[in-house]
């Protein structure tokens, strides 16, 4: 059995800002509710969503011998997460900006693996982000990270939304495991849902993939895609920069999730002009080239157009 303690301080030294240990238990209510949310079809282009729903939701399946989850999170929230000019049609998720969180984190969790393998040699764990079928704001929901906002995410009363989640699987149980937030909420605060300007936020904090603006930058397009990208060239803040509860968290202090460029420099001409050679050197390290660089000139070709059509159609009005 592993101290609490332990793990707990390893993490902290690591340099994770959030923490937590669960039991291995399957989460089968969150499962009925992700089932009905794919029997919606809100997941759109994403149907690896639809691969392995019996392991997402029981980790001791996608491992097997997994005991407990130790569930971490790690802010990125910098300047350019409050938001951009209106006008913009660059516009960058803040946490696209950083290394590619996938390696940071899961290079973070490999060493507080080690660490606890220190106290306990015959440890077995599984690390994972993003990168595999696991529930992770499920897990950190149980873990009292926060409880779910409107927009979906996990909301931390004290970190906001803004933070990447990352978990590592162990074959031992520990001697004490966290419980849900209480207490806290999203009251009648309704300023995600209102700030999408296509309504992807449904209610009962549920999104329909089909309206997202960071998924139609950034993964498999719909041949029909017709929705508004509000400037946006890959991912989207827009319904977390106006969240009051990343309005007052700190930012973010781990330097493994700073900025690698200022995406405010860089003009629309900028970026039809750029070589692939020239987005490698600045960004080959951070989650943009999923996309790649064709994509994302084509979306600055598409915020410039609607741009442009909605300025014309504001000069004939007046």
């Amino acid at each position: 059995m592993i101290s609490r303690n332990l793990i707990i301080n390893s993490a902290k030294e690591v340099g994770f800002d959030l923490v937590g240990v669960v039991s291995s238990e399957t989460l089968s209510q969150e499962r009925e509710r992700f089932n009905e949310w794919l029997a919606r079809g809100y997941h759109s282009t994403l149907s690896y969503l639809e691969r392995n729903g019996d392991k997402r939701f029981a980790p001791a399946l996608l491992a097997e011998g997994t005991k407990s989850v130790i569930v971490c999170g790690v802010s990125y929230l910098s300047p350019y997460s409050r938001g951009y000019k209106e006008e913009s049609t660059t516009k960058i998720a803040s946490y696209a900006l950083a290394q590619d969180y996938h390696l940071t984190i899961k290079e973070m969790l490999r060493e507080l693996a080690e660490r606890l393998t220190l106290h306990h040699p015959d440890l077995r764990f599984r690390a994972f982000t993003d990168s595999a079928p696991l529930a992770e704001k499920s897990l950190a929901i149980k873990a009292g990270f926060g409880w779910i906002g409107r927009n979906s995410l996990v909301v931390n009363p004290h970190f906001g939304t803004m933070f990447n989640l990352g978990e590592l699987l162990i074959s031992e149980e520990v001697d004490g495991y966290d419980s849900p937030m209480q207490g806290y909420g999203c009251g009648t605060c309704r300023r995600c849902v209102d700030s999408c300007p296509n309504g992807a936020i449904l209610d009962n904090r549920l999104i329909n993939t089909n309206l997202c603006i960071s998924c139609r930058t950034i993964e498999r397009a719909n041949e029909s895609d017709t929705i508004n990208l509000d400037g946006w060239i890959f991912g989207c803040d827009a319904c977390q920069s106006v969240c009051p509860f990343n309005h007052h968290a700190p930012l973010h202090t781990n330097p493994k999730f700073d900025p690698l460029f200022d995406p405010t420099t860089l003009s629309s001409e900028a970026w039809l002009n750029m070589t692939d050679e020239e987005f490698l050197s600045m960004a080959s390290t951070t989650p943009m080239p999923r996309a790649g660089l064709e994509r994302i000139k084509a979306n600055i070709v598409k915020n410039t157009a609607s741009k442009s059509g909605n300025k014309s159609e504001s000069t004939t009005s007046e």
